[in-house]
């Protein structure tokens, strides 16, 4: 998909063949589909929204001639002759007058930036470019015809486009669309995503000893409806397959994308992979060579994406930061963002061995002579807490295969504000 700047193919690893990152990001995007669903919505309700159709400009801009800037409406040919030239002030232009005064021969006009240019004249003379009282102008330099004057049409013409269809919206687009008073825009429908953690360990409040708050399905539901979902809570599945068979059958033909997290390893009570095939789904591809997060999986149930995110909390937040980000926006019509695109250099040294591409969070600490940002690791790699997400600024990333390096080394980096919220 060329989305990941990373090895592709089969990887194996611990006696078992892996997924690369982009073959498993193909997998995930050939699981959904752009949508055709087309709503009309509120312009300011319309941001990260994508176009659905192209859109026109109804008239030319500006509306009617105006002025640059706040001066004196005069006719050019008035200041023609010996200059110095004194002039009497017949009145004043102001921006938002509907009824302007014509400008009469041998007078000109006050007039205020943004205000029609009356009828009669022909350019703006700046403020500055006269000595004025309350009753008359004293011109010292000429007139150019056109001068400090925005002429009607000239900076948009009627049929322009202002919003190519696919393309999201954003506040730029906003701001121009309400200039040409356009208040909705049709958009691609929104993808409508639930989420669900499974875990008999798993509690929203009122924890007891050898339970755990859900973590997952906080974060899950927040990222994605930082990504444009349209998103539903369907709670916690207990560790049963009949259970989590029929929530997955009921959710199916409700949503695009079914997102959970857990149950999806090789453990007895990991059900997930199990209740899909008894819900009627299909299994597209499960385990990719990322650390963390190897044991994703990828299907449909019918017509319904499925991706099973694993339980760990910082497995499955990258989960989604490498595959159900690009769902959501291929869903939605937009073209998926690469993943950890920037460079960075390393602030630390590394002597690993990179079986499985590992991503980590770190922090900037500064920039190296190219002005590219030092990063540093958050944490010591344990997948189990997001708590070093709390420190980090981004994801850096040790492509598998990778050699040990020293600090200074080039890597891989994303950062996070580029993904959180688009």
């Amino acid at each position: 998909m060329n989305l990941i700047p990373f090895p592709a193919g089969r990887v194996a690893c611990d006696g078992h063949a892996l997924l690369s990152i982009d073959d498993a990001l193909g997998v995930a995007l050939s699981q959904v589909a752009p949508l055709g669903g087309v709503e009309g919505v509120r312009l300011l309700r319309a941001r990260g929204r994508v176009a659905a159709r192209d859109v026109a400009a109804p008239v030319a801009m500006p509306f009617f001639a105006n002025a640059a800037m706040d001066g004196f409406a005069v006719r050019a040919g008035d200041l023609a002759g010996a200059l110095p030239v004194t002039l009497p002030i017949a009145g004043t232009v102001s921006a938002g007058m509907t009824r302007v005064p014509a400008l009469a021969p041998g007078t000109v006009l006050k007039i205020f930036t943004g205000a029609a240019l009356p009828a009669g004249a022909d350019a703006v003379v700046a403020v500055e470019g006269a000595r004025h009282d309350a009753a008359s102008a004293t011109f010292l330099q000429p007139a150019r015809p056109g001068e400090n004057v925005r002429p009607a049409g000239a900076e948009q013409p009627q049929g322009a486009l202002l919003l190519r269809r696919g393309t999201p919206v954003a506040p730029h687009h906003i701001g121009l669309l309400a200039a040409n008073g356009i208040g909705r825009v049709e958009v691609v429908e929104r993808p409508r995503v639930a989420v669900f953690s499974t875990g008999d360990e798993l509690v929203a409040r009122g924890r007891r000893h050898g339970q755990i708050f859900d973590s997952n399905r906080p974060a899950l539901l927040a990222l994605a409806q930082a990504h444009g979902a349209d998103v539903a809570d369907l709670g916690v599945i207990r560790d049963d397959p009949a259970a989590l068979g029929a929530a997955i059958a009921a959710a199916a033909g409700r949503f695009h994308l079914l997102l959970t997290s857990g149950a999806v390893s090789m453990g007895e009570r990991d059900f997930l992979r199990a209740a899909l095939t008894a819900a009627g789904g299909q299994i597209a591809a499960w385990r990719v060579a990322v650390k963390p997060g190897k044991p994703v999986m990828f299907g449909r149930v019918g017509q319904a994406a499925i991706t099973g995110a694993p339980g760990n909390p910082l497995s499955a937040y990258v989960c989604f930061q490498l595959f159900v980000a690009a769902q959501i926006a291929r869903l939605a019509g937009r073209r998926p963002a690469p993943f950890a695109a920037r460079r960075a250099v390393a602030g630390f040294a590394w002597n690993g061995k990179a079986a499985r591409t590992e991503i980590f969070p770190a922090r900037v600490t500064g920039h190296d002579a190219a002005g590219l940002p030092v990063v540093e690791r958050c944490g010591g790699g344990c997948s189990g807490t997001l708590f070093h997400m709390a420190a980090a600024d981004g994801l850096g990333v040790i492509p598998r295969g990778s050699a040990p390096f020293a600090p200074g080394a080039p890597l891989a980096w994303h950062p996070l504000a580029e993904r959180d919220a688009p």
